[in-house]
């Protein structure tokens, strides 16, 4: 049983006390037996179960108030039950994010009922081949044609490519060089000149995939907010989801957490349990501390965001690089108190230990992270 003395600190409301209980029931109930063999099909069943369960309702806002330790509380808990179930509602909120934070009135109402029931399938489209995380490099483009704009260009590591209903691209529309000249676009999946370039295989499968856009055309009003807003607007989405990645990756260390202390109480080692070597008490120690301290900078990071922060990306930078980082360790320490067991294929700790390796590289890679930290800390110093 995961640890939830955590729900008394005083970040969370009632609210949030009971809706961590009913993910926590709902996932027990439902998430013991997911088939992996085929993504696709199991994020599809998944989204349409976190719908009709209500949780994917908090994947969006038609106010544009997302509630991050919401969204950061669910994560938690589905990734600690199963890490592709965490993927299928994280993408609906990513996927759907500029909407519920810029989108018209007619983008909202069009899309955003559909991704919270579970209904359609969203995906975040920023990533280029040549670009990584350095988003102000992007270079495809969207042109202007009298009421229309037409899509060039190509988009890669994209979660839900292949399986998605709505993209949410970020094209350049040239109002400026560099950051200020993209802007963002709802690209509905059938859009005649879009497709799915390629499939993209990983060491813990989801659906990823590389994207072409060949004179694609949207209306201009697909644009998401004005033009040369799309790298502001994809700035505000991370800076709410990526705390949710940090949540997502607490999760996977709690799981092996508790994995972890099964197996050592229960492990004989000349008539004794594992537990009681002094050594083993130190790598439990180191997790437990680990895991504590990635829960209070995920939910300061969350608070801070929802009691109505513009901004939070000093916070968020550093829940998802300590998170992230730490859950690799702690996953490690499991695998290595398992011994032969933690790297068995099929065992819950090699599972956690693939799963965990790419959070710590999407949504902002985690030197990208000791860079922004390290720029927060020298602007502050310097505005003192």
């Amino acid at each position: 049983m995961a640890e939830k003395s955590f729900l008394d600190w005083p970040f969370f409301e009632d609210r949030h006390r009971d809706l961590a209980e009913a993910v926590e029931d709902w996932a027990a109930s439902n998430l013991g037996a997911v088939d992996h063999s085929d993504t696709d099909t199991a994020c599809r069943q998944l989204v349409t179960k976190l719908g009709d369960a209500g949780i994917a309702a908090h994947s969006g806002a038609e106010d544009g108030k997302l509630d991050v330790r919401s969204l950061c509380l669910i994560r938690e808990t589905l990734a600690r039950h199963d890490g592709l179930a965490d993927f299928a509602f994280a993408m609906q909120g990513l996927g759907t994010g500029a909407i519920s934070l810029f989108g018209s009135p007619e983008q909202k109402a069009e899309w955003l009922p559909q991704t919270r029931a579970g209904k359609a399938i969203s995906a975040f489209a920023l990533t280029e081949p040549g670009s990584g995380s350095d988003v102000a490099a992007n270079t495809m483009a969207a042109r202007l044609d009298g009421n229309h704009y037409v899509l060039n260009g190509r988009k890669t590591w994209i979660s839900n490519g292949g399986i998605a209903d709505v993209y949410t691209v970020f094209a350049r529309t040239g109002e400026a060089p560099g950051a200020k000249g993209i802007s963002a676009f709802v690209v509905p999946a059938d859009t005649p000149g879009f497709e799915v370039a390629e499939r993209l295989e990983t060491i813990a499968p989801h659906p990823l995939a590389a994207l072409s856009f060949s004179d694609a055309r949207v209306p201009a009003t697909a644009m998401i907010g004005d033009p040369g807003q799309g790298f502001k607007i994809a700035m505000s989405v991370l800076d709410v989801f990526r705390s949710t990645v940090a949540a997502a990756a607490l999760g996977f260390a709690r799981r092996a957490l508790d994995e972890t202390l099964v197996r050592v109480t229960q492990r004989q080692v000349q008539g004794s349990p594992l537990f009681d070597l002094q050594l083993v008490q130190g790598h439990i120690a180191d997790m437990a501390l680990d895991v504590d301290a990635s829960a209070l900078l995920v939910y300061r990071a969350a608070w801070t965001k929802d009691s109505g922060a513009p901004r939070v990306t000093r916070e968020a930078a550093m829940a998802k690089l300590f998170a992230t980082e730490q859950a690799q360790a702690v996953i490690d320490k499991a695998v290595q108190l398992h011994g032969g067991d933690g790297v068995k294929s099929g065992e819950t700790v090699e599972r956690l230990y693939r799963e965990i390796r790419a959070l710590r590289i999407y949504e902002g890679a985690s030197d990208v992270q000791r860079v922004i930290i390290a720029r927060q800390a020298l602007a502050s110093h310097e505005g003192r």
